[in-house]
């Protein structure tokens, strides 16, 4: 009987582990799936193309660049907060305090997929 139960414990802790995980990949494609519509309204697609250097590279030579790198998705969002210069050449990337934390942290993850076309 207590074995019985301890496994439906560990059934039950199991679960719940893979409904948080399937949680946290729901609201990662999510913020992948709102990445264009955030890079346009937030004028991101004035310097940045998908596919061709602007002003500032490809988002798909960013995500190329930063492919396998964990603290990726940290770098790059404080770089979009505070700007920065001298990692893609000398034109600096402006500050973009204004945008909400959320939407940094979407249009990053959607630059990291390789910045998918919407569905």
């Amino acid at each position: 009987m207590r074995s019985a139960v301890m496994s439906g414990r560990v059934v039950a802790g199991l679960l719940g582990v893979m409904l948080v995980g399937l949680g946290a990949s729901a609201s990662a494609l999510a913020a992948v799936g709102d990445g264009m519509a955030v890079a346009r309204s937030n004028a991101c697609m004035g310097c940045h193309a998908v596919d061709r250097k602007l002003v500032g590279p490809s988002f798909k030579d960013i995500a190329a660049k930063y492919k396998g790198d964990a603290g990726a998705q940290a770098k790059l969002e404080k770089k979009v907060r505070d700007g920065g210069a001298g990692v893609w050449g000398a034109i600096p990337m402006p500050s973009h305090p204004a945008m909400s934390a959320g939407d940094v942290r979407d249009v990053v993850a959607w630059v990291l997929a390789g910045a998918p076309a919407s569905k």
